[in-house]
This record gives structure tokens, C-alpha cells and sequence, in this order.
């Protein structure tokens, strides 16, 4: 069922959250308990982003239909839908990451300055699902899937409101729509300021053990976009391989590392 058995704690522990979020739903009438648990889960349903970001480099499962079924589950946690990734950053970003020009995470203005966070936020989120409709008119049958999903999703998440509408927005609304926030916000220090064409001098890397083991690797960045489509358990191994031709200054500690002790 599973690609790789290394996606079987993290993806069972986000399913589970999945099954909290949905016996809340049902079984919770207080506003004050659904705004706490809202505010709880930000980080944790923010961490899931870069979870749903590995997926869509690599299926977790063998099964098509259980890999759709799963992307619902992230889409709720992240306001990320199916596809949405595989063609924004897929087949996007990463084919454009050296091209201020054309990359659909861009962080350069169009006067040639860099963006602020707050400005490369609001702007990559703010364009994510055009920019990603746009990605699949170069692939068609991907693009099908995204908008399938998308409106199958937005349809699900209406019917959730309409319903049971406090429950609705702060265990589904409101987490959607800050996390997808959130995603744009911690890819800014993944790339921005970087003039180069070299793409081992493109990217920050963070080593350090709790960024990694939260995010699935995902501090190894050179080597994520040196080869994407490799699964994200052997990226600190990539890193191995290639880590004398990235520069000194491209590796920084996370807030997890600060915090947490190794």
C-alpha cells in the first residue's frame, strides 16, 4: 500500500489528527473550545504542509484512489487541494526557482528589488491556485485533477460550514486558510536574496535535528532541488554527496533548533 515505509508514522499521525478534527466537529458546541483548539493547532497543522508538500513530489500510496482520499484529509489541514503543488511547485517552481522571471514562488519585484516576508507571503498565496491553473494548461490531464479536486473539496469544506458553521470554520475554515498562509511564509527563507544561475548556491539549508525530523528533511534544500524527485527520507544522504559545493553562508539554524534540545 504504502511507496515507502517511512510515510507510515507521519501520514497515520495526520489521519488521526483528521479523526479528531472531524469527533470535534460532531461532538463540540463551545466557540471558546473551538477558537483554543484553532489557535493550538496552528504550528501542528502548519508542520503538515510540508508533509502534503513531499507527497505531491511522491505519492505515498501505490493506489490512486487512496492517494486522492488522502490529499482531501492534507487539503483540510492545509487549504493545499490535489495537484495543487504538483503544479505549482512541481513542475513550477522548481523548473523556475533560478528565474525571478518566470518562478511562481518568485521573491524579486519586477523593478529587480526583493520582497519583504510579508509582501512575498500575501502575494505567493494570494496567486497560488492561478498560478497553479496556469502551470496546467501545459499539463492537461494533471490540471483535471487539481480542478476536480479542488471544487470537490470546496464543496465538501462548504457543506462542513453550512452545517455546522462555527465548527466548520475553525476546524476546517480557518486552519485552511492560515496554514496555506503559512506555507508561503516559510518558503521566503528558502530561496530569496539568491542571485545566481548556480543552483547549488540557490537555496538555505537548516541541519539542524528538530527542523528535520517536523518537516521531513526538508532543511536539506539544495538537495531537494538538486534531485526533486527523490523521496524525502534520503535527502540527508543526497546532502552527503553534495555538500562540499554549497557555500558556508547558506546554512542557518530554525526556530526548532533554538528551542528544542538536540
Amino acid at each position: 500500500m504504502f511507496k515507502h515505509k517511512e510515510d507510515i508514522l507521519p501520514v497515520s499521525l495526520i489521519l488521526a489528527l483528521t479523526a479528531v478534527d472531524f469527533t470535534l466537529y460532531f461532538t463540540v458546541e463551545s466557540l471558546p473550545l473551538l477558537a483554543g483548539y484553532w489557535l493550538l493547532m496552528l504550528v501542528p497543522k502548519g508542520v503538515i504542509c510540508a508533509w502534503n508538500h513531499h507527497h505531491q513530489h511522491t505519492m505515498t500510496f501505490r493506489q490512486p484512489a487512496l492517494n486522492r482520499l488522502l490529499e482531501v484529509a492534507y487539503a483540510l489541514h492545509t487549504g493545499a487541494t490535489s495537484n495543487l503543488w504538483v503544479l505549482h511547485h512541481v513542475l513550477g517552481h522548481h523548473h523556475n526557482f533560478l528565474d525571478q522571471s518566470k518562478d511562481e514562488s518568485r521573491w524579486m519585484r519586477k523593478d529587480g528589488k526583493t520582497m519583504g516576508p510579508l509582501e512575498y507571503t500575501l502575494n505567493v498565496a494570494g496567486t497560488s491556485f492561478w498560478r497553479g491553473y496556469q502551470v496546467g494548461k501545459r499539463y492537461p490531464k494533471v490540471q483535471k485533477v487539481y480542478l476536480t479536486f479542488t471544487a470537490l473539496t470546496f464543496a465538501l469544506l462548504a457543506l462542513l460550514v453550512w452545517f455546522k458553521p462555527a465548527q466548520g470554520i475553525f476546524l476546517f475554515a480557518l486552519p485552511m486558510a492560515v496554514s496555506l498562509l503559512f506555507t508561503s511564509w516559510v518558503t521566503y527563507d528558502h530561496h530569496s536574496g539568491l542571485h545566481t544561475d548556480n543552483q547549488f548556491e540557490a537555496s538555505y539549508n537548516i541541519l539542524g535535528r528538530w527542523f528535520n525530523v517536523l518537516t521531513g528533511n526538508l532543511g536539506y534544500h539544495t538537495a531537494h532541488h538538486y534531485k526533486q524527485g527523490v523521496h524525502w527520507s534520503k535527502l540527508p544522504a543526497l546532502h552527503e554527496q553534495i555538500k562540499d559545493r554549497i557555500p558556508q553562508h547558506l546554512y542557518r539554524k530554525s526556530t526548532f533548533d533554538f528551542a528544542l534540545p538536540e
